[in-house]
């Protein structure tokens, strides 16, 4: 049996009449936990609206709909970034593997590129083969330059050297693929801690981001391995990965309530031109289907 979208589950919701309203959210409520949304804020969004419905004896499908967009919409912040002409910056994509983060760091490269940065990708996760291969690959089809050293050498010397190379060229932007094994924890946040003391020395001042890949379609995992990555180096903001009509994409509710993270950029598709800013007031629309 094929799961509903979030969006179809309220649009059913509005379609089953109710006992009382406190019904009605109680439904809401496990709706959102089934949208990729977690239990607690999910409990504590639905309670806002039924608060904020009486207030604003908000009872018409529409006027439910405004107030539960406007609650979503104090969690989903935009973030930017744009490279400084003549300075050196610098991105570290973390994000566990499998996540699309790899592909992310490609897809922000293009996007960079096409906004005539001069761009070097970094292949700053040297103890995954296929991820210096992959991000050489990318590097290739996109005629952007890659700095990576042999297989199992220090990740902080990649980005050392790629930063220093866009240094002699009159700065630019690097953007470092790192790894992301989480069932070596400890190990990972030692490793991205380096990195992150390197990357932040070689970037000029205010030029540095560390940007988190998180997959649309992994819900409130999304949210736990967000809590790891900004608590071993501090998060600048989120790159939403495979979202697409299966994709709930809840998880960066979620995560913007508890972290306050901004979202930077939203990949939708395989292409290297399926990367968009974040656009809250759509994604919104999306979520709740009003769009």
């Amino acid at each position: 049996m094929v799961k509903m979208s979030f969006s179809q589950k309220l649009k059913s919701l509005f379609g089953i009449e109710k006992s009382s309203p406190a019904d009605f959210f109680d439904d809401l409520a496990d709706a959102l936990i089934e949208g990729d949304i977690g239990a607690k804020n999910a409990v504590e969004i639905a309670d806002e609206l039924s608060s904020a419905c009486k207030k604003e004896k908000a009872q018409s499908q529409e006027a439910i709909l405004l107030q539960l967009k406007r609650i979503l919409l104090r969690y989903l912040a935009p973030a930017s970034f744009h490279p400084e002409p003549g300075k050196v910056s610098v991105c570290m994509v973390l994000g566990v593997n499998g996540v699309g983060k790899t592909t992310s760091a490609a897809k922000m490269a293009c996007l960079y590129a096409r906004e005539n940065a001069n761009v070097i990708l970094a292949a700053a996760d040297t103890f995954r083969a296929a991820a210096v291969d992959q991000i050489s690959m990318h590097g290739e089809a996109l005629g952007i330059r890659v700095v990576k050293h042999q297989m199992g050498s220090d990740p902080g010397a990649v980005v050392f050297d790629a930063a220093e190379a866009c240094r002699a060229a009159g700065g630019g932007l690097v953007i470092a693929d790192t790894a992301g094994r989480l069932h070596n924890k400890e190990n990972l946040v030692n490793e991205l801690k380096k990195i992150d003391r390197i990357a932040s020395a070689k970037a000029d001042e205010g030029c540095y981001k560390k940007i988190l890949a998180v997959d649309a379609t992994t819900g409130q995992n999304a949210l736990r391995q967000a809590e790891v990555f900004h608590e071993a180096v501090g998060i600048d903001a989120v790159v939403l990965t495979k979202y697409d009509s299966t994709a709930k994409g809840g998880g960066i509710i979620s995560i913007g309530k508890e972290l306050a993270l901004p979202v930077l950029f939203v990949c939708d598709g395989e292409s290297y031109a399926d990367i968009h800013p974040f656009d809250p007031e759509l994604y919104a629309d999306e979520f709740l289907g009003t769009v």
